[in-house]
């Protein structure tokens, strides 16, 4: 009789031509392993209904409506999802606990005669080694920290640095969101803090000691996601760079990286409401009139040099230890070539 392997977190990914999470769509959403595909052996309300049953009337009674619905589910997706896979075909499959769900799945994969694997201790053993990994690979890493204030181009060279091989760890990428009061991306919701996690430790995991890691500066919080206590950390004690760059040009840059405000100056109007606390209402007031009546360079000066640039100088000199020694990259634009120059430097002067 066929059999299946139950596996660690170590062997599970990268050794697998599919990682099946069985667990419910909600739960799949919530967070899931780096690739893994769903298909749930049970659906969100199926689940509800099942653990009603077992508390309410018996385990037996619920574990026995729970095969019926499992058995249904896995035949479904025998039909629809892997009816074309070949016999060399490897799968790993998880649940929350590696326990019936994921069990009778790879179960009957192992009938079939797939060299299918259980995940040992399925989802929430993955979620403990996360959280005990984004403890201990931060400090593995060398950072270098790329600063400057807002408009000066810091993603946007994270982004050069990348196409040209190096090491980047893009917490506004992973967090899709740009670190500030407006930068909420539109039709992009952040996802959640287990998903950000998922993806801050895939990327830690894959990066060499004998590199620099590139980052930019960031505080605790991206939108409102945490970073790991060791990633902050290690992150603040690192070596600086300091992009500076004149007011014209920043102000040209975001107009041009936040033009989704520009074509909806309502959307805008709406997040700079939030600033009436901190800068008071007839300030407040007046950049929405701004923003209304399309007087973007004048409203983007302003924020700069009224809201952002000094949080930035409040921020950035209590956490980052090694600010006042930062090389300085002053350019004269943020065009592309001109990041592309930067970031081929930056490069060839790695330790």
């Amino acid at each position: 009789m066929a059999t299946y392997k139950l596996i660690e977190i170590s062997q599970a990914l990268n050794a697998f031509d599919d990682i099946l999470d069985v667990r419910s769509p909600a739960e799949y959403a919530n967070d899931h392993l780096p690739g893994a595909i769903s298909v749930p052996v049970l659906n969100d309300e199926e689940r509800a209904r099942i653990g009603t049953l077992y508390t309410q009337v018996s385990p037996f009674e619920a574990k026995k409506l729970g095969a019926a619905l499992i058995a249904r589910n896995v035949a479904r997706h025998l039909e629809e999802k892997f009816s074309d896979r070949p016999k060399s075909w490897r799968p790993l499959v998880y649940c929350w606990r590696g326990g019936m769900r994921s069990g009778a799945m790879a179960h009957i994969l192992a009938q079939v005669g797939w060299n299918t694997a259980q995940l040992e201790g399925g989802y929430k053993n993955y979620r403990r080694h996360v959280i005990t990994s984004l403890e201990a690979l931060p400090t593995k890493l060398d950072f270098c920290v790329i600063s400057g204030g807002t408009g000066s181009g810091k993603s946007h060279l994270l982004h050069a640095l990348a196409e040209q091989g190096a090491q980047v760890l893009d917490l506004e990428e992973l967090a899709q969101h740009r670190g500030s009061l407006l930068g909420r991306l539109p039709g992009q919701p952040q996802p959640s803090q287990k998903t950000f996690e998922t993806r801050l430790w895939d990327a830690l995991r894959a990066f060499t000691p004998d590199r620099p890691v590139y980052i930019e500066a960031e505080s605790r919080k991206v939108g409102v996601l945490s970073l790991p206590t060791a990633l902050v950390e290690r992150m603040r004690a690192s070596p600086c760079v300091r992009i500076e760059v004149p007011q014209e040009a920043r102000v040209k840059f975001l107009m041009e990286d936040y033009a989704h405000f520009l074509d909806n100056p309502t959307l805008l109007t709406e997040r700079l409401s939030l600033l009436v606390e901190m800068h008071g209402r007839e300030v407040t007031n007046r950049w929405c009139e701004m923003a209304q009546i399309g007087e973007w360079e004048l409203l983007v000066g302003e924020l700069l040099t009224q809201h952002y640039d000094p949080a930035y100088k409040r921020s950035s000199g209590i956490g980052f230890q090694q600010l006042e020694k930062a090389k300085m990259l002053k350019l004269a634009s943020l065009d592309s070539d001109s990041l592309c120059k930067v970031a081929e430097d930056l490069i060839r002067n790695e330790r």
